[in-house]
């Protein structure tokens, strides 16, 4: 198995969809940082919605979101690639402009734009990666998914910076960051739709381009809900335990996520480059035990308590970072890599299923075992991701006849290095 040894930034660009799907891939991250961590104050400080009524709003989005799934699935299927990136940039466009028609008071219309933008939000990374698999092969499309990762964490946190250094301007700071994002989203909509590609609808045995049964991975899936916990252990658990548990300066977990996102947009790529001399299931593996040891380490931290606990919990975040980072390098690589061609849609569709339930459990989760002390909440953490290695590690049954896990196995066998073209 040939494995990334240089990372060549033309041909990563290249892997990744072309120069102009790059620029897609930034305008949209920036748009989406100057409003998705900001939707719930505009809720409440400019339309004046109450606290819960915008919570529920976001969160039936986000639900619906997940709902319409299977039908990006099939859309992907049918040959769909850059149409689909561009819809759910598009919609979500369509989302802010409904948001900013909303009428003071009114929850229904901020419900209907919340829903838009849960939609698109939960739209994109399955049309994005399928995108990407069509460009790219091997071990090759590995990195260029990571460089995506990592350009999208880099414009979600300017985004987001730039949304933070706004807010004093109060509710006409935030309309503007709304109008902004609204931009953001048709440009790169544009853009996105202007790379037009297309996939030829892969022919099954049967010769049935549609007809073929999508595998159904239910032990990777089922692990993925738990790997995904990791992904809110900066923004919700960590912040949790520092202040409410710790009585530490809220200084500490902004650190802690400011060093994250830094940390994921500087080594997602190397670090990917460098595991992908091993299996993607190994790896994702290591990551499960490498998040795992983090958890303990939070557990060691909080047990030791006074002035050394918060700064033990930032150097163990750092681990944490570290194990997220090998998790997203791999993770969605392996998908891609076992998901037959003719259903790759259906089963990046399920694999963002599984993506979205765990980033909606998880907070509930995590702040129904804080209360019951760092034991049940990092012992419980530890105890799962663990778990979920094992399951992850495990070649569970495939579709009916084993063929994902085939063409599996020959895609690590033809993993390539970068283009040379």
């Amino acid at each position: 198995m040939e494995t990334v040894t240089k990372i060549r930034p033309r041909a990563l660009v290249r892997a990744s969809g072309g120069p102009r799907y790059a620029v897609a891939l930034v305008v949209d991250a920036l748009g989406t940082g100057l409003l998705r961590p900001f939707l719930l104050l505009y809720g409440v400080m400019v339309l004046q919605l109450s606290a819960p009524a915008t919570g529920i709003a976001m969160t039936a989005g986000i639900v619906v979101g997940l709902v319409c799934m299977p039908a990006v699935g099939r859309w992907l299927d049918r040959g769909a690639r850059s149409t689909v990136v561009a819809a759910s940039m598009l919609v979500r466009a369509l989302g802010v402009t409904l948001l900013l028609a909303t009428p003071a008071g009114h929850v229904g219309p901020f419900a209907a734009a919340a829903l838009l933008l849960g939609v698109g939000n939960q739209a994109w990374p399955a049309a994005h990666a399928a995108l990407v698999a069509t460009v790219a092969h091997g071990r090759e499309r590995d990195t260029a998914l990571a460089a995506g990762r990592a350009l999208r964490n880099a414009g979600l946190g300017v985004g987001a910076l730039l949304a933070t250094a706004c807010l004093a301007g109060g509710a006409t700071a935030l309309r503007a960051m709304a109008v902004a994002t609204g931009i953001a989203y048709l440009t790169a909509a544009a853009l996105a739709w202007s790379v037009r590609l297309r996939a030829r609808p892969a022919v099954t045995p049967a010769g049935d381009g549609d007809a073929g049964p999508a595998p159904r991975m239910r032990g990777l899936l089922a692990a993925n809900v738990v790997y995904v916990f990791c992904l809110n252990v900066p923004e919700i658990a960590l912040p949790l335990v520092l202040v409410t548990q710790l009585h530490a300066s809220p200084v500490w977990p902004a650190a802690v996520f400011v060093a994250n996102t830094v940390l994921v947009v500087t080594l997602q790529v190397p670090v990917t480059v460098l595991m992908s001399r091993f299996p993607r299931r190994t790896v994702l593996a290591l990551a499960g035990v490498v998040l795992a040891v983090s958890y303990l380490g939070f557990l060691a931290a909080t047990v030791l308590g006074g002035g050394w606990a918060a700064p033990a919990v930032a150097a163990v975040s750092v681990v944490c970072t570290l194990g997220e980072i090998i998790y997203a390098g791999s993770a969605t690589a392996l998908v891609t890599a076992l998901a037959p061609a003719h259903a790759l849609g259906r089963v990046l569709a399920r694999f963002e299923l599984s993506t979205g339930f765990g980033l909606a459990v998880s907070p509930a989760v995590i702040t129904a075992l804080a209360p019951h002390g760092p034991i049940a909440l990092w012992g419980g953490l530890a105890g799962a991701t663990l778990l979920s290695s094992a399951v992850a590690a495990e070649k569970d049954g495939i579709g009916k006849d084993g063929t994902a896990e085939a063409e599996g196995a020959a895609e690590e066998d033809r993993g390539a290095g970068l283009s040379r073209r």
